[in-house]
């Protein structure tokens, strides 16, 4: 298979890093507009350098577009036209109804995916699969300052993770947002269905934290992502008194978990979708709505209202 990487920034380093490693993969493309930029990069990695977007896209099966996100959609556009499956790098697109038009131009047979690369951390797919009845739900994403930030505002940049997350876990609920901060630090309260979800994020930290925190009627689950570690608490068996002191007795579990890279994971199930004719996980529909609970998160900054989910406003109604 033919794959092409267009973007050679930080994302688009490590698609082609990962690309490169892979057995199914032939060879790997990659263009930029600064073309020191990819030829520096092919030469590192092996991958070949292109002279245009046209001529990578005429060549490969499929494609990563990791340009920046403002011009996502034309390089979207131009994959469409060249019948190029691909693989859009978060948050997708610019803005939800740009997912939406986008994926009402993607023809039957071709894959088109969102790269919400912490959907593929295995700590994800385990919590899923233990989960059952969520009372609470609370994700911390918290970073020290990066110089490759954007325009964009901390609900873009890593909050949207944890969004993605939650559409997850609640497919198809639509949430009830109120939030406050600032462009680099922001909390959102949401409720999706009777369940509160808080969420909290910052570029301000002197520490690197990424977990979540689901309360049900019998256990506790806590989740690492960059650890990729789950523990599990079960409701006490027993409670007494001992010298006064209150005690009770708890069940700990630590969740066997294969770690693995999430970038890697992501792109080889890109790689096997395409193979194999099959939606990729994150689809435009889902990440349309991941845009629009961000866009309704950043817009209470100034106001701290509650703004509740309108779906059909934008028709995110399609999947």
């Amino acid at each position: 298979m033919e794959i092409g990487v267009l973007g050679t920034g930080a994302m688009g380093q490590n698609h082609v890093r990962v690309y490169s490693g892979m057995k199914r993969v032939d060879s790997v493309r990659v263009y930029d507009l600064n073309r020191a930029a990819s030829r520096e990069l092919a030469e590192r990695t092996g991958a070949i350098a292109c002279d245009s977007a046209e001529e990578l896209l005429r060549r490969v099966d499929a494609v990563s577009i990791c340009v920046p996100t403002p011009h996502r959609h034309i390089a979207a556009e131009a994959a469409l036209e060249h019948g190029v499956h691909m693989l859009l790098e978060r948050p997708g697109c610019e803005t939800a109804r740009e997912a939406l038009q986008l994926a009402e131009a993607v023809p039957d047979g071709l894959v088109v995916g969102v790269g919400q690369v912490e959907r593929f951390n295995p700590v994800v797919a385990e919590i899923k699969r233990i989960v059952r009845h969520p009372l609470y739900v609370e994700a911390m994403r918290h970073n020290p300052a990066s110089p490759r930030l954007t325009g964009a505002s901390v609900v873009e940049d890593l909050m949207i993770h944890d969004v993605d997350v939650m559409t997850h876990l609640f497919p198809g609920a639509r949430p009830r947002v109120s939030s406050s901060g600032t462009p680099d630090l922001c909390s959102a309260l949401m409720r999706y269905g009777d369940v509160p979800v808080y969420l909290s994020a910052s570029r301000k930290s002197s520490k690197k934290i990424r977990s979540i925190y689901i309360e049900e009627e019998d256990l506790t689950i806590e989740g690492d992502y960059m650890n990729q570690e789950v523990t599990v608490y079960r409701r006490p068996g027993a409670y007494e008194s001992v010298d006064e002191r209150y005690v009770q007795e708890n069940v700990t579990e630590k969740v066997v978990i294969n770690r693995v890279e999430p970038l890697g994971l992501e792109l080889a199930t890109f790689v096997d979708c395409v193979r194999d004719g099959r939606p990729f996980p994150v689809t435009l529909g889902e990440a349309a709505a991941n845009l629009e609970v961000c866009r309704r998160i950043a817009s209470c900054f100034a106001t701290n209202q509650v703004r509740p989910y309108q779906a059909a406003a934008v028709g995110l109604a399609r999947g």
